[in-house]
């Protein structure tokens, strides 16, 4: 995903190449050996995604960001980077990005208090924007825990609701997303009609990022996704296709025969099969498109044409390489 071309809005690059450095330094200390356990995710590098959110809000790509700006898409970014950290942890994960994630190479203890320091810096620099996006930024980090928890609580769960998979993943995803278009809306000092609107194209984003990410988990190559094909369904994550998939009458009774307990490879397999084949994928990607239709309509509500364009492009291009689009 390019996600400046996507945009059409070639200010924005400049700009992330901007905060490049600004990220890096805001987690250097001093301290050899912390300051490699905390950038080592930033020098593998990233999409910037919610960076680009940030600065594409406060800016419509009409003007060179501001310092504000630019550390207003350091502290969302800081906060996905920590995330990433503590993901790793959970899952066990020994690849992020194509080098050695941070608990592989340090250890779990090492990367959850190196987690917790990227999440303490995130709240300083938001402090030092104002209180209200300090106020944001903390009320963020309380949704990702709650939809982190949620997750975790419903593992192995065949009965879990797509109600309940939803609430997860506004909590774990989308919240970030919000809070990364409404930080640059901040720091832009838009009109709050604006602000309100960007934060709502944030959530619907994240909500089709995620479903997008979990129709790939099941339908996707390790080659496509960068890890193991099926892991959520190894590790008892079901998400929307499997939950889809579970309530349909001729794959559930087959599918439920599978689920509850941890998959190896040849169960892995079959069950990503018989979630392939069933009415799932369409009816999960159909779930995407009316998030892709909210993002439309929220994303109207800039004052700016270009960035509505934009921004409705991004959310489109989220539906590419899905079956039936």
């Amino acid at each position: 995903m390019n996600v400046v071309e996507l945009l059409g809005l070639p200010a924005i690059e400049a700009s992330l190449v901007r905060l490049e450095p600004l990220l890096r330094e805001s987690v250097v200390t001093g301290d050899e050996f912390l300051d490699g356990v905390t950038t080592h995710l930033i020098a593998a590098g990233g999409k910037r995604l919610r960076p680009a959110l940030a600065l594409a809000a406060a800016t419509a790509g009409v003007r060179d960001a501001s310092r504000e700006d630019l550390l207003g898409g350091v502290s969302v970014e800081l906060v996905h980077l920590a995330s990433l950290y503590h993901d790793d942890v959970m899952d066990e994960a020994t690849m992020r990005r194509n080098v050695s994630s941070v608990n592989a190479r340090f250890g779990n203890l090492v990367a959850i208090v190196a987690g917790d320091f990227l999440l303490a810096r995130s709240a300083e620099i938001a402090a030092g924007l104002g209180t209200e996006i300090a106020a944001l930024l903390a009320a963020t980090l309380g949704q990702l825990c709650q939809g982190q928890v949620a997750e975790v609580r419903a593992a192995f769960q065949v009965n879990r609701t797509p109600e309940e998979y939803t609430a997860a993943i506004s909590g774990k995803t989308a919240s970030l997303m919000a809070t990364s278009c409404r930080i640059g809306a901040l720091t832009g000092g838009l009109p709050r009609t604006e602000v309100e609107a960007l934060t709502a194209y944030g959530r619907s984003f994240g909500m089709i990022f995620q479903v997008r990410d979990d129709i790939l988990d099941v339908i996707g190559t390790e080659d496509d996704l960068g890890k193991p094909a099926g892991q959520d369904l190894a590790e008892g994550i079901y998400t929307l296709p499997v939950l889809l998939a579970l309530a349909d009458a001729e794959a559930g009774r087959e599918l439920r025969v599978l689920l509850g307990r941890p998959l190896e490879q040849p169960e892995r397999d079959k069950a990503r099969s018989i979630v392939a084949a069933s009415p799932a994928i369409a009816n999960a990607v159909g779930v995407a498109r009316r998030y892709v239709a909210d993002a439309e309509q929220a994303a109207a509500g800039s004052a700016s044409p270009t960035l509505a364009r934009g921004l409705a492009e991004l959310a489109r291009s989220l539906l590419d390489g899905l079956p039936g689009t």
